[in-house]
């Protein structure tokens, strides 16, 4: 049996959304890391690599959504929606610590003088985090709106993870320019521990909705 008309559309919109979403984090994730790996920024590795976790969550929201659309059982629905939830979940726990080792070891190395920004590479940095700072938003409202249309808290927590990508897109452009601009090398690893009360924040938000 086929979703409901009025289902239907919703379900539809979403996936659509996802699709985008998916392709987007496939730019952004592989520019984010190709800078930060340039620039041996911590900060632009983090924001690489929440890419990364988004995409995995938004191709598992996709499975998880084109099972809906198929007109499968319930429970079927029901069991994909609980591991993609789990999986956004997990994902954004793992970037939580990665953050905090990534700039704790940032500022460590930066004070011992082992390490350092290149400058000159971040322009591209600052280019793909300015235009994740645009898009972002958008998505994370579009995914919010369309996952309460459909009863789905595995795209509220993706739509959590837009919102994290967000925040840290203008974390990166803080910590980032001001590097880029007055030489301040510990901008970025401070402005990402920062960036930890959103994401920790996020996390949980996430974590409830998985329990759910």
């Amino acid at each position: 049996m086929n979703v409901k008309v009025n289902h239907a559309a919703p379900v539809h919109a979403a996936i659509w959304v996802e699709v985008f979403s998916t392709l987007w984090m496939v730019v952004e994730g592989a520019v984010a890391i190709g800078a930060g790996v340039a620039a041996s920024s911590a900060l632009l590795m983090a924001f690489g690599i929440d890419s990364v976790i988004e995409l995995i969550s938004g191709v598992f929201l996709l499975w998880r959504l084109s099972v809906e659309m198929r007109g499968e059982s319930a429970s079927l629905v029901k069991r994909a929606e609980r591991r993609a939830a789990w999986l956004v979940t997990i994902c954004l726990a793992l970037l939580c610590l990665y953050v905090l080792v990534t700039a704790v070891y940032g500022l460590v190395m930066g004070v011992t003088g082992t390490t350092g920004t290149h400058l000159e590479s971040a322009p591209t940095g600052i280019l793909i985090s300015a235009a994740a700072f645009l898009i972002m938003p958008v998505l994370g409202i579009a995914k919010r709106r369309l996952a309460t249309r459909i009863g789905s808290g595995a795209l509220r927590g993706d739509a959590a993870s837009s919102f994290t990508c967000f925040y840290m897109a203008g974390t990166v452009l803080l910590g980032v320019g001001l590097n880029a601009l007055f030489h301040w090398w510990w901008a970025e690893d401070v402005a990402a521990l920062l960036f930890l009360f959103w994401l920790v924040r996020e996390t949980r938000e996430a974590l409830d909705e998985a329990r759910e």
